[in-house]
């Protein structure tokens, strides 16, 4: 299953088209399902539709900032977007809109950040008597330009460079980084690796949890006590990598999947006390993952242990 991005831009679209070419490319881990602009009239659009590429335009003009946001975000979630690449999109986002797609939002910079945020970058290279220009590909943060660095690439100023000559070749190298830098990120939320990863830096700040390998699956308990976690991965050829949690019972066990038989299911060998909660599927609310093992693990931890973790809670 690939990862759903939209592209939001507001010109020619040829940042877009780097990133929709290689998405047609084997293996590439995302698919683009939308192309936004807050422009009608802008080419990118054209190009998308030509690609048979979903659209989706509504001018700025005449409103509010978070009101148009607002109707960009409906679009963006009605298409079933996952994560959002910026590719020219002339417009600062609010703090609100970025907090709705944490993490999920990227960028490309023409300049090394964090050099030269913001605007006029390769004439203040030039200028500054840099040697090199480049290009950056960042998580888009509250932050103008200062999301963590996913990558770079260096361009060799040359003695006669203009800011328009030097900034023809750094499309050229942000054409090579941004579908690549998407492709990684993206991928990484179906990594099996990463995903354990994640499990472990949450049921690991858990008081006294160690971790041990079970049946082949990473496992998690308390020291000396009971397990309340393991990840299955690829359990019996099930193709899943999914976390293990206790629950109450097989009611709560069948409401849930009931409720969403795509990401919960009854592990195998487990019995009615657990469920199975699907990890490869994107999309993961990383603070309910947490929750779900705090929880598992209250179920089994001593009362001296929890009453010390609603102690630190209070705090």
């Amino acid at each position: 299953m690939k990862a759903k991005v939209a592209v939001m831009l507001s010109g020619n679209g040829t940042t877009m088209s780097s990133l929709l070419f290689h998405s047609r490319l084997p293996g590439c881990p995302y698919e683009i399902v939308l192309v936004a602009s807050n422009v009608p009239e802008a080419r990118g659009l054209k190009i998308a539709e030509a690609e048979g590429i979903a659209t989706f335009a509504h001018s700025h003009r005449g409103m509010e900032r978070e009101a148009h946001e607002a109707v960009m975000d409906q679009a963006l979630r009605d298409a079933g977007t996952e994560y959002i690449a910026l590719a020219g999109y002339m417009r600062v986002l609010t703090a609100g809109f970025v907090d709705k797609w944490a993490g999920r939002m990227l960028n490309t910079h023409p300049s090394l950040l964090p050099k030269y945020k913001g605007l006029h970058t390769h004439q203040r290279a030039i200028e500054a008597g840099d040697t090199h220009g480049g290009c950056s590909v960042h998580v888009v943060t509250a932050e103008l330009d200062g999301g963590p660095l996913l990558g770079q690439v260096p361009v060799h100023i040359l003695p006669d460079d203009t800011p328009d000559t030097l900034s023809a070749r750094v499309l050229m190298a942000e054409y090579q980084l941004y579908p690549r830098m998407l492709a990684d990120y993206v991928g990484r939320e179906r990594s099996p690796e990463w995903l354990v990863a994640c499990v472990r830096e949450r049921a690991m700040a858990l008081p006294d949890a160690d971790e041990v390998a079970s049946h082949g699956m990473p496992c998690f308990g308390i020291v000396k006590g009971k397990k309340f976690a393991y990840v299955s991965l690829d359990h019996h050829g099930d193709g899943k990598t999914a976390l293990l949690v206790n629950i109450s019972g097989p009611d709560e066990q069948a409401q849930l999947i009931e409720n969403d038989p795509d990401r919960f299911y009854r592990p195998a060998y487990f019995g009615d006390g657990w469920i199975a909660i699907r990890l490869d599927l994107g999309g993961n609310d990383w603070d309910d993952i947490g929750e779900w093992l705090q929880r598992s693990w209250r179920s089994v931890a001593p009362r001296k242990l929890t009453s010390l973790l609603g102690v630190a809670d209070e705090f």
